[in-house]
């Protein structure tokens, strides 16, 4: 079964919600690939704005789905970017449910959405660095463009994990809501956009992920450059035995 759900409110909303509940709603490889395409017809298609969320009350994505494989290459590097929006310009607004867990390549999504809000047990966290990985889905750079240096290098350099209202705090997401809230929230926010002038809407929308795109695509080389050194490096090595042995990585 497909991890990716689409499904329609009215003619002019798509709610895209990721479901890989067993696994805490983490992506696959074949899933990013998905998600990827997903993005690309949804934005050919005549929806004003999008949803995205997780499925169940866990999680809205606690990153990657490796199924213990952690190795990189070129085509893993362009599943990434597809999927997560790591640098695109895109014009379709996305408002982000963030229904649980936000984790590593949860959070470099939640990067490429637009209005956020978050459950109160929402978790949310960058833990590549704990386990020898550089975090390639764009939070290197975009993080501290949305939330400002300091945060952000508290968030990549510590890898520990916030709670939603320090999120709030912070500026990762705009709100925190009830659970129950968090979907109906959503669906109204998209309404009202949706209610908007669409030509205007995606104007603006594309104007600001033009402007992001082209501040960071000048820097792509560079971070395919430091996330091959990390994963020569035993660094690497060591954080993957750790990660999969579900043990404290020895650096």
């Amino acid at each position: 079964m497909s991890q990716i759900q689409v499904s329609e409110h009215g003619p002019h909303i798509a709610i895209v919600t990721l479901d890989n509940q067993p696994r805490r709603n983490a992506l696959s490889r074949a899933a990013l690939a998905e998600l990827g395409d997903v993005w690309a017809r949804l934005e050919a298609a005549p929806y004003r704005c999008l949803i995205v969320t997780g499925a169940g009350d866990k999680a809205f994505c606690s990153g990657a789905d490796v199924s213990g494989d952690l190795s990189a290459n070129v085509e893993l590097s362009w599943k990434i970017a597809r999927g997560l929006q790591k640098y695109a310009v895109y014009r379709k607004p996305i408002v982000a449910a963030v229904n649980g867990d936000c984790i590593a390549g949860g959070v470099e999504l939640l990067l490429a959405t637009d209005i956020r809000a978050a459950a109160p047990h929402a978790r949310f966290g960058l833990t590549e660095v704990r386990w020898g990985i550089y975090p390639f889905g764009g939070a290197a750079l975009k993080l501290v463009q949305q939330v400002g240096y300091v945060q952000a290098m508290e968030l990549l350099l510590t890898a520990q994990l916030i709670d939603a209202a320090e999120a709030a705090r912070i500026g990762l997401v705009g709100r925190v809501l009830p659970a129950g809230e968090l979907m109906p929230w959503a669906i109204r926010t998209a309404e009202t956009i949706a209610a908007n002038s669409p030509m205007a809407v995606q104007a603006v929308k594309e104007q600001i992920s033009t402007t992001d795109y082209m501040r960071n695509i000048g820097r792509e080389p560079l971070e395919q450059q430091l996330g091959d050194r990390v994963r020569a490096s035993p660094d690497f090595s060591e954080g993957v035995a750790a990660f999969l042995a579900k043990r404290k990585p020895n650096y």
